[in-house]
């Protein structure tokens, strides 16, 4: 999810077969670490890396806690990624590669139902004091608590407990063997058992907390600021995972109310860079003499990410959309062609696949491979699964929208909607009207013309744009009919799926099941992902969920961009390789100021 998938890398098996573990530095799911024990550095920092100076960042919408891992509220930006660490770390330039970090040490059983941890000695809190097994134990037994966001005691299910061993080991039990659990358990944030004996977990008191992390919470003004301190007794300031990076001494996040605000204030000087996901905003309004003169850059940065699938998601609780035939009909009246060349200046491509930019993503037809998981679930799959590619209705072609319009007006006469009136009803008296909630109010263009299409074929939708706390508190209770929602994939997928898709997760508040699917042949694909024992098994899977999804219309795609769109005044030095997989933060962090 801002969250990787990753696995153990089986090649030492060999080389200690005659023992019950095997002990590295580092895991990875190709049987191929690129980095060997004794590295010094990723390739991806630079030597040429100063300490020193700080950034000014942006985020949208407001904060009303500090601790970000409950489901009540929004937490600042920054905290995960600058306060709080985990056991591992991924490396940004292999797709499926941890290294040790709070653990310098890591033995996987050979039957694979356990990891043990061994800490690193030198791991510190930023008060000082020593990070230890019980802090491990507290965490993940918090962590898979209802305490915690729902998404945690999903992604950590099949971790059963953990067991002290001794004052620097901890071993923890899998309910099954799972090729990624060495993996997930590594990416456990470390939290400190005292601070929170002193202060309650669930507490909405904006208390700064304390963590491993190399920054700690400087400053803080509620829902407006918040600026973080590089922490100059930081533990692992010269390990290896972490050399050359986390370079700023001061790291600040400003909140405006939306983008376009922003914006403007990005043009002002009010802060130094920012990720622009907009693309208007990113051909005409962040322009003009200070980018021709190079005192600001615009700069898009290519990557190989997973891109997952970005959808106007339907909420199969609400009445309307529990029939497929209409959410189908539904998705036909979006034109893509028309919003990307008239709002967007051709800069995306539409997404085909819920893998979209990925080798997971289905093609063709199913494959053998895919054919041997779907055919058991045939009773509980469309019959489009068998018969037709994932391919979003095109409008670049004879007809453009009228086309698609009128075979969403069929499918809709077929389903035994009449338009009364001018809007849509069933034999039930049901009207065909629905309500877009949005966070962002550069998408009401975008929405302007897809409810414009939808009202030509008797259906009434709206859509509003409400502040990023209530959007926030609609989204964890379900409290929507449709909404815009990303879903992030990464390389390598597993028991996130859960809670995007699963059964379970669809009357599970705060997860992100936002569209309600419950679906056994989903549930049972996730378990295909997630319990798979190869690249080809989890490939097989991936792509036959994809079908499934695909067929169940439960969203209507959109698009996506293969770079990352980041514009900033002329203060930084960047390294001169950029990594392979990674977002704007992870890349950010191994920039500096010029002198």
């Amino acid at each position: 999810m801002k969250h990787l998938l990753l696995f153990i890398f089986a090649g030492l098996i060999t080389s200690v077969c005659c023992t019950s573990s095997w002990a590295v530095h580092g895991l990875a799911i190709d049987n191929n670490l690129k980095y060997l024990a004794g590295f010094t550095s990723f390739d991806y920092v630079s030597d040429r890396a100063k300490k020193g100076g700080g950034i000014v960042l942006h985020a949208v919408g407001s904060f009303d806690k500090i601790n970000p891992y409950t489901l009540k509220g929004t937490a600042p930006e920054g905290l995960e990624n600058l306060v709080y660490e985990t056991l591992t770390v991924a490396s940004l330039d292999e797709p499926f590669s941890q290294y040790g970090l709070l653990a310098k040490d890591i033995e996987v059983s050979i039957d694979q139902l356990s990891v043990t941890f061994t800490l690193d000695e030198n791991a510190r809190f930023s008060n000082g004091t020593q990070v230890t097994v019980e802090d491990v134990k507290f965490s993940i037994e918090t962590l898979k608590s209802d305490a915690v966001h729902p998404f945690y005691p999903y992604y950590y299910a099949d971790i059963s407990h953990a067991e002290i061993l001794d004052s620097e080991k901890i071993t923890f039990h899998f309910n099954k063997k799972n090729r990624e659990l060495p993996l997930i358990a590594g990416q456990i944030p470390v939290l400190s058992k005292a601070f929170y004996e002193k202060n309650e977990f669930l507490s909405r008191e904006l208390i700064a907390p304390i963590g491993t992390g190399p920054y700690i919470v400087d400053t803080f003004s509620r829902g407006r600021s918040i600026t973080y301190k590089r922490n100059e007794n930081y533990w692992a300031k010269d390990h290896p995972v972490r050399k050359n990076m986390f370079n700023f001494d001061k790291i600040a996040f400003k909140y405006y109310k939306d983008q376009t605000v922003a914006v403007e204030a990005f043009k002002a000087g009010e802060f130094d860079l920012m990720l622009v996901n907009i693309a208007k905003q990113w051909v005409r309004d962040i322009d003009g003499p200070k980018v021709d003169e190079g005192e600001v850059r615009k700069q898009k940065f290519p990557h190989r990410n997973n891109a997952g699938m970005q959808g106007f998601v339907m909420n199969t609780r609400k009445s309307i959309f529990k029939d497929p035939a209409v959410r189908k009909a539904i998705g036909l009246a979006f034109d893509f062609e028309w919003t990307n060349k008239t709002m967007f200046y051709n800069q995306y491509a539409r997404s085909n696949s819920f893998f979209s930019n990925s080798y997971l993503g289905a093609e063709g037809l199913p494959s053998k491979a895919e054919l041997q998981l779907l055919t058991p679930l045939k009773e509980h799959v469309p019959g489009e699964v068998f018969t037709t590619e994932l391919q979003s209705p095109r409008t670049d072609l004879s007809g453009g929208i009228r086309g698609n319009l009128r075979a969403a007006m069929q499918i809709l006469k077929e389903r035994g909607w009449i338009l009364k009136n001018g809007v849509l009803e069933n034999n039930e008296g049901l009207k065909l009207s629905f309500e877009i909630i949005l966070v962002s109010p550069t998408f009401e263009r975008v929405m302007a013309a897809f409810t414009d299409n939808l009202k030509k074929i008797g259906i009434e939708a709206s859509y509003r744009t409400i502040d990023s706390a209530l959007y926030t508190e609609k989204m964890n209770n379900f409290d929507f009919d449709m909404c815009v929602y990303v879903y992030g994939q990464s390389q390598s997928p597993g028991n996130e799926q859960r809670n995007f898709w699963h059964s379970a997760a669809a009357d599970s508040k705060g997860s992100r099941n936002l569209a309600g699917i419950k679906n056994k042949a989903v549930d049972q694909l996730i378990d295909k992902i997630i319990y798979a024992t190869s690249r080809e098994e989890l490939t097989a899977a991936s792509k036959a969920l994809d079908r499934v999804l695909w067929f169940g219309y439960y969203l209507v795609p959109n698009w996506y961009l293969d770079g990352h769109r980041i514009a900033y005044h002329d203060k930084f030095e960047i390294p001169d390789k950029i990594p392979t997989y990674y977002n704007y933060m992870s890349f950010l962090l191994t920039w500096w100021s010029k002198p």
